[in-house]
């Protein structure tokens, strides 16, 4: 149960439902809409162990769940409706191991945001709006909208002033919590009274959480499909690539990718982000011949910063935002007709020797990310084995 959500609408419901839940459950669904858009929650449907809702219960909150308002916590009575802040809100579902009841069905929705002011997350920079039809209903002109960093100018078209303000410069601030690391700033609109101020200054406070956790796939197809699919749900922006050498000269472009059983693969995860303050190594990394199942048939390559396999190295890179890794085409390959790798990425602060990035193997069970650490999941595959399975030369 639970999971991520990117659909602009959709229903959400317990296990089993209509059918009654199960004991111990804990659910917790991120539902995160377009840029700009809010989300619409709306409870159609409740019936649990009812009472002070300590046993079995329904939690809202209004963003990640564990840096967000709570918006509401019930386990019965009226059907509430929730409207978010931004473009994201976290439902979750707990229950004991005592009773069970049907359970709740809600429906959400996305909503547009009010278009005064629009932020963009972009992989280098914020982009940000803001009408010139606002400021002049307002009262206000469009040249004295600036940033703190006053070097930092928009662009004034006829109808809006544009800001493209790096994570990196410009006045930008960074701060961390468990669920995100956030970059914000401030665009300040003066009153154009000098000595009698007729109207107070605006400040637009504008901002990027980046969500640790980001669930991200790069598929490199085998057959007649496309080179490369990216599915988003995060802020992030990372990417993994094939190269035909260790010394990570030449992309592998073709499609299919076919190998050899005794094959070295080499490849690097690129984390494009304007904010040089981040590193990015390799936590685990699972083949299986399913590339939605990772737990039936799995083989893994490293696992928790531990290598599992013989043939698995990691490569010094040219900079933080890469990690380049590789591994050997394994017996796994000749049982089955395509094998997908799936791996996560560890994105930490840069010099934060406390963090996973820099502890390296870790034989103890890790805790969840911490304040400085985001995990970012990449599948690559299917990986196909060229007729008669000879090995390409590659070494």
């Amino acid at each position: 149960c639970g999971g991520s959500i990117s659909d602009s609408s959709g229903v959400l419901q317990s296990p089993n439902y209509p059918g009654s839940y199960p004991n111990d459950a804990d659910c917790v669904w991120e539902i995160q809409v377009e840029n700009n858009f809010r989300v619409t929650l709306i409870f159609r449907d409740i019936v649990m162990q009812s009472g002070a809702c300590q046993h079995d219960y329904i939690e809202v909150y209004d963003g990640p769940l564990h840096s967000s308002p709570l918006l509401g916590r019930f386990c019965s009575g009226s059907f509430p409706t929730y409207v978010s802040s931004s473009n994201m809100m976290s439902v979750r579902f707990h229950s004991d191991s005592r009773y069970s009841f049907r359970g709740f069905q809600a429906h959400y929705s996305s909503i547009p945001a009010g278009h005064n002011t629009t932020v963009q997350c972009l992989p280098d920079y914020m982009h940000v709006v803001v009408s010139r039809d606002y400021l002049q209903s307002q009262g206000y002109s469009a040249q004295r909208v600036t940033l703190n960093d006053s070097g930092c100018r928009p662009t004034v078209t006829s109808q809006e002033v544009v800001f493209n303000i790096p994570y990196n410069g410009c006045g930008t601030t960074q701060e961390e919590n468990n669920d995100t690391i956030n970059y914000s700033n401030t665009i300040r609109v003066a009153s154009s009274g000098y000595i009698i101020k007729r109207r107070k200054n605006i400040n637009l406070h504008v901002s990027c959480k980046m969500l640790r956790k980001s669930w991200q796939q790069v598929m490199y197809a085998a057959e007649d499909t496309v080179d490369v699919n990216e599915y988003q749900f995060g802020r992030y922006d990372m990417n993994i690539t094939f190269y035909d050498s260790p010394e990570f000269l030449r992309q592998v472009r073709s499609s299919p990718y076919y190998i050899g059983l005794n094959q070295n693969l080499y490849l690097q995860a690129c984390l494009r982000n304007s904010d040089p303050n981040l590193k990015v190594v390799v936590d685990t990394c699972v083949a299986s011949p399913d590339p939605h199942d990772f737990n039936t048939l799995a083989y893994y390559l490293v696992r928790n910063g531990c290598p599992r396999d013989s043939s698995y190295a990691t490569y010094n890179s040219p900079s933080s935002h890469f990690a380049r890794f590789k591994f050997n085409a394994f017996e796994f390959m000749s049982r089955h007709p395509s094998v997908y790798l799936k791996c996560q990425m560890l994105v930490c602060r840069l010099g934060d020797y406390s963090s996973h990035c820099y502890q390296g193997c870790s034989t103890r069970a890790k805790r969840d990310t911490s304040s400085a650490e985001e995990k970012v999941d990449v599948v690559v595959g299917p990986l196909q084995l060229r007729e008669g399975g000879a090995p390409s030369g590659s070494t």
